[in-house]
């Protein structure tokens, strides 16, 4: 049986072309387990772990992180049988012009990865449900809790190695240059490994921080994105008050024009097509409101008081996000999406959450949040913001949302004009919440404001339903309690 097995880059989903390695998480002659992630792609959705396929030892790899590969292009190349003896291949690293002549023997072990449909429905690679490619960790079945191999001390292993085999099969691209930043497996002062998640590497790289001099204060003593932050900026990293994470700015590197020029791909440059094409083909429209929310202030307090609320992350975007739920009741037609010749209501709503990220902006939704309890939305979105913080939003997380709200208030914004993600109606915009001057029982008093600020498709909300629509909000962060007991 074909003991060299080349792993193809899968579809990771949405029918998407390319993807760019992040991070490889094994070397040359590493022993790997069935379903290990192997590397860390990103793709224009977001970034994910590839798993194994089969198990065995690495022989080669093809394309250096920081490359932008389509799917279907072998990454990587497995020995499946690696104790049936030594390959007529060089391991070495040496570049392929370097490498003897494959043999008949060694041509013969080439086993390309199989077309989708010839792998066992349910393994990775294979056929998983609704006609999709099982390729993210969790899909087929596991042979035994996959772990990685810890790295051995020593002379780093060069990033790539080729084997003749790979030669016969695919070109293979020179060894890389070793990026500055020490990677996860290097080893910092003292001698001890640096550990870090693979998206920390990636900003760290970003920043131009080494990561083999910081010293991690997270678990296990793994540098953390606040550490790297704290080095890049020189600063005591402050305590994260957003929602979600805004994204580190990397020192700017100048040429000798004084131009920086940063390629557009991945996140941002779906990002730029969808805007564009949402702007230019939805007639969108912008209204604003400015409510007093003292009461829905004070309701938070009350609700973190209580003794099952006291381990929930609790803020504004809650009860912004459950009046947003409720007003959709009262309204449904805001809820939907225009298809040409008819206009799709639905009755469920995606929550989309608007994300700043790393990667750029990134809109995941919380699935059928119309049906969720208080209790309920809350650990959800606590479960979004902390995927999006990690950057390990899956695009299905990101995919079908119906109605989004952006809290740009976070970064001390009265309010916008958002533009809709493509194929949804209406996006709110909370804006930040401050103590001003408010005409309260004919008094001016010292109240808690904030501006709201809705964008909608003029094409299915016409002015009234969208008054109307942002007229409840306000009614609900107006007094909560009230609304929560007339409306539902």
């Amino acid at each position: 049986m074909s003991r060299i097995k080349e792993f193809n880059l899968p579809d990771l989903g949405e029918g998407l072309a390319e993807g760019e390695i992040l991070a490889w998480l094994v070397k040359v002659g590493d022993v790997i387990e069935l379903n290990q992630p192997i590397v860390e792609v990103e793709t224009a959705k977001a970034a994910v772990e590839i798993p194994a396929k089969w198990a065995g030892q690495v022989q080669a790899i093809f394309h250096p992180e920081g490359s932008t590969i389509e799917v279907g292009t072998p990454i990587i190349a497995i020995d499946t049988d690696p104790g049936a003896g030594p390959i007529e291949a060089s391991t070495t690293g040496a570049p392929a012009s370097a490498l003897p002549t494959p043999s008949a023997a060694s041509l013969a072990a080439v086993e390309v990865a199989p077309a989708e449909g010839a792998v066992e429905p349910g393994l990775i690679g294979g056929p998983a449900p609704g006609g999709r490619t099982a390729v993210l960790v969790g899909y087929g079945p596991r042979t035994g809790a996959a772990k990685r191999r810890p790295r051995k001390g020593g002379t780093p292993v060069p990033a790539q190695a080729t084997a003749p085999v790979a030669a016969a099969t695919a070109p293979v691209a020179p060894a890389p240059t070793p990026v500055a930043a020490a990677p996860s497996d290097g080893h910092g002062p003292g001698g001890h490994p640096v550990l870090a998640k693979p998206p920390v590497r990636k900003l760290a790289r970003d920043l131009g921080v080494d990561l083999s001099t910081l010293t991690g204060s997270g678990p296990l003593g793994s540098i953390t994105r606040e550490d790297v932050q704290r080095a890049a900026s020189g600063a005591t990293a402050a305590a994260e008050p957003l929602a979600v994470s805004a994204p580190a700015t990397a020192v700017a590197s100048f040429g000798a024009d004084r131009e920086q020029r940063i390629p557009v791909k991945g996140v941002r440059k779906l990002t730029a097509e969808n805007m564009s094409r949402s702007a230019f083909t939805a007639p969108h429209v912008t209204e604003f409101l400015t409510v007093d929310v003292t009461r829905s202030m004070k309701a938070l307090d009350r609700l973190r008081g209580r003794r099952e609320w006291r381990d929930v992350r609790v803020s504004p975007l809650l009860l912004v996000a459950k009046a947003v739920l409720l007003a959709v009741r009262r309204h449904p037609m805001v809820n939907s999406t225009w298809a040409g010749d008819e206009i799709v209501v639905k009755d469920y709503v995606n929550l989309g959450i608007a994300a700043a990220t790393e990667r750029g902006l990134i809109v995941p939704n919380i699935k059928d949040a119309g049906r969720l309890s208080l209790r309920e939305l809350a650990d959800a979105m606590t479960n979004l913001v902390q995927t999006a913080k990690t950057g390990k939003t899956s695009p299905a997380d990101m995919s079908g949302g119906t109605l989004t709200i952006t809290n740009v208030g976070v970064f001390g914004v009265d309010t916008g004009t958002p533009i809709l993600p493509p194929g949804e109606s209406a996006i709110l915009a909370f804006g930040a919440v401050r103590e001003l001057p408010w005409v309260h029982k004919g008094k001016v008093r010292p109240r808690q404001v904030t501006t709201l600020g809705l964008s909608f498709d003029h094409r299915i909300i016409d002015g009234e339903l969208g008054s109307k629509f942002l007229r409840d909000i306000g009614d609900f962060l107006a007094d909560p309690e009230a609304a929560l007991l007339a409306w539902t």
